[in-house]
């Protein structure tokens, strides 16, 4: 499992670069309206989902926990193309979209996470992205009714949080990688030597 995490290490630093990205578009620009927001929205959704599911098919020979990706990635690209289809969607109904959207995909990040901790001591990015997921998304379930705007910057700042929190992950799974093939190297430079 590791030397699949640290293989695609890649996918998680896209994913967070995407969410940073989309984090401040929405800070920068809070006036969008609610139409706009959801078109953004599904579109930063579909590709994470496609990124998603890429993960975890390409690592479907290496790691039981493959479809967990899948399944992530599948709630993505749902949401993204509900979201691009029916952009007229109201405040409210956008809440209660991104809600359960955040509440499966933070619910799936923990288990991955707590799978993830059985490989590497000290992980806490992606259950700490999974957490702030969940609670987001409780959050929105509660309190539908609040204004557009404010929905914006929440939206937009989890978004660069989660997005920071991806790169976290994505740096630290690199370094895994490039510690690996250091010890390859070595080991081999120790065997010809």
């Amino acid at each position: 499992m590791l030397d699949i995490l640290s293989r695609y290490w890649w996918t998680y630093a896209v994913r967070g670069a995407i969410a940073i990205l989309f984090g401040i578009v929405a800070l920068v620009w809070p006036e969008l309206t609610v139409t706009s927001l959801v078109i953004v929205f599904g579109a930063y959704v579909l590709v994470d989902g496609v990124i998603e599911i890429y993960h975890g098919v390409t690592s479907r020979d290496r790691h039981d926990r493959w479809w967990a990706d899948i399944l992530i990635g599948l709630a993505g690209i749902i949401v993204g193309i509900w979201a691009m289809l029916f952009p007229g969607l109201t405040a409210i109904g956008l809440m209660y979209f991104i809600a359960a959207w955040w509440l499966f995909t933070g619910i799936m990040e923990i288990i991955l996470a707590i799978r993830l901790r059985e490989v590497i001591t000290n992980e806490w990015s992606l259950g700490l992205s999974g957490l702030l997921s969940v609670i987001l998304g409780v959050i929105f379930l509660l309190f539908p009714g609040e204004g557009a705007i404010s929905l914006v910057w929440v939206i937009g700042a989890f978004a660069i949080v989660f997005g920071v929190l991806l790169l976290i992950l994505a740096w630290r799974l690199r370094g895994l990688r490039e510690g690996a093939r250091g010890d390859v190297a070595g080991a081999e430079g120790g065997w010809h030597a």
